[in-house]
């Protein structure tokens, strides 16, 4: 059915002329324009420039002894291992005008050198003070005897949705770019980690916005942009930014201290519906359910249980699993504090002493764990190794009982060709355990020394094969 426009134009037109409407004088409507802002703003929103030395290893298959092309051995395998430099470009924004400046973790971490560029091109060197990868942020310092442009936090609790908000960041290289939009969301989770409280908007956000300040029509920064939902890589109007007031207590601890300190308590839990609500005699579904209290743990000496449902923490109501993680974390650690619970339908307060929450990345070891030189892939004997770790046992869905090395790959003029394939483990060595790519070299070049024949233990999808071969 075809509609005239008329037919709604008119009415609405009348109906103005002859009912009182309400008055939205003090609400806050379209602005007429962000140059203000911009002009305002700008000069405290810097591009972040980093750089990587990375290892690179070209693995070049070598041809068997015999071979007319034997020759070209000596030709590849002379530049196996190299360098090259890694950049990669992001945002940031200056809060004092003695040079910190905040980020992404994501944008600087891994770099051998940050650099810190201004819109008038002024660039600086920056010294890494402190990150943390749990919420993505971490702070920079730049030296200068002239105070440098500078921007406020703001409340990012009164940020309501449907409010108009600004951008100021670096995508794609594009340094000084600007991009408003409003509120879309709230609260957002993105399976980020356990304090997943994120902005969602439709502002413009591209690569190289991450770490670029999300700012209100006062001018205030209420979010640090860090993500974007996309199927292709660019803005399609789905972005996510860390709240001010997040990104203000992680910024102080990170300037104080050089890293995070945050309390813990030891506990596993889930969000609560509405017919686990229910079940516990709630009227609605808020809290968080114990999953898990570990062994020895704050939780379990204070005598929570699998099964609690925690209502407040403190004088702190909980209103859901991923705001419990964050009021723990913030939490005076080592002094007693009172957990409200729902046990067996009837509530009960339980003392509960926090500990301090170990962190992946302290002042101390701002690069993070080391890698373990024993756990990196090699290749020997023309196979190529890797270790069991936690990300390679959950990428090919490997049983945690199983132990030994993983095949990556078999060149083709090994003696394991044909025998041995990709995703096949290899849990011993001439009739002794591996269980790292270290052990593995150390075991075959034992029985090379000693003129033995090598005999692998092969566990194939779950079936056992013995192959020997002979040492080289």
């Amino acid at each position: 059915m075809k509609i005239s426009l008329k037919y709604f134009v008119l009415p609405l037109a009348l109906l103005a002329s002859s009912v009182a409407l309400p008055d939205f004088a003090e609400a806050r409507g379209v602005p007429d324009g962000f140059t203000d802002l911009t002009k305002r703003l700008s000069p405290a929103v810097v591009n972040i420039s980093t750089s990587q030395n990375v290892e690179v290893s070209s693995v070049i298959p070598l041809y068997p002894e015999g071979s007319p092309l034997e020759g070209f051995n000596d030709f590849f395998s002379q530049d196996n291992n190299r360098s090259r430099v890694s950049k990669s470009l992001g945002s940031g924004f200056v809060i004092d005008p003695d040079g910190y400046i905040v980020t992404n973790n994501h944008v600087i971490e891994g770099a051998d050198v940050i650099e810190v560029i201004f819109p008038n091109e002024e660039t600086y060197e920056a010294k890494l003070l402190g990150r943390d990868p749990s919420t993505d942020l971490a702070l920079l310092k730049i030296e200068s005897d002239i105070p440098f442009p500078a921007v406020d936090f703001g409340d990012s609790n009164a940020l309501e949705v449907g409010e108009w908000v600004m951008a100021i960041g670096n995508p794609c290289g594009y340094g000084g770019s600007v991009s408003a939009g409003i509120v879309s969301a709230r609260n957002r989770k993105i399976n980020h980690g356990n304090y997943d409280d994120f902005i969602q908007t439709d502002v413009a956000i591209n690569r190289g916005n991450s770490g670029g300040p999300l700012f209100n029509m006062d001018g205030d920064v209420v979010g640090v942009n860090t993500a974007i939902l996309s199927p292709s890589g660019g803005s399609v109007g789905i972005s996510f930014s860390i709240p001010a007031d997040l990104a203000i207590s992680v910024v102080d601890q990170l300037r104080d201290y050089g890293e995070t300190r945050r309390a813990s308590i030891g506990i596993r839990v889930q969000n609560v519906d509405r017919n686990l609500a229910k079940s516990y005699k709630l009227d609605k579904a808020k809290g968080a359910v114990i999953t898990r209290v570990e062994k020895d743990s704050p939780a379990s000496k204070g005598g929570l249980k699998v099964g609690d449902l925690i209502l407040k923490v403190g004088d702190r109501d909980v209103p859901s699993d991923r705001a419990l993680f964050r009021i723990i974390a913030e939490t005076e650690i080592g002094e007693a504090v009172d957990i409200t619970v729902i046990r067996k339908r009837r509530e009960k307060v339980i003392s509960v002493t926090p500990k301090r929450l170990k962190e992946k990345v302290t002042k101390d070891n701002l690069l993070g764990d080391k890698p373990d030189p024993d756990m990196a892939n090699l290749d020997v004997m023309g196979i190529t190794i890797e270790a069991l770790s936690d990300a390679v046992r959950k990428e090919h869905k490997i049983k945690s009982e199983v132990k030994g090395v993983r095949v990556v790959s078999v060149n083709s003029s090994s003696p394991a060709a044909g025998k041995l394939s990709i995703g096949d483990i290899i849990e011993q060595v001439s009739f002794e355990d591996v269980t790292t790519p270290k052990e593995f070299e150390e075991a075959v070049s034992a029985a090379e020394d000693g003129d033995e024949t090598v005999t692998f233990l092969v566990n194939q999808n779950g079936n056992y094969v013995f192959y020997s071969f002979a040492a080289t």
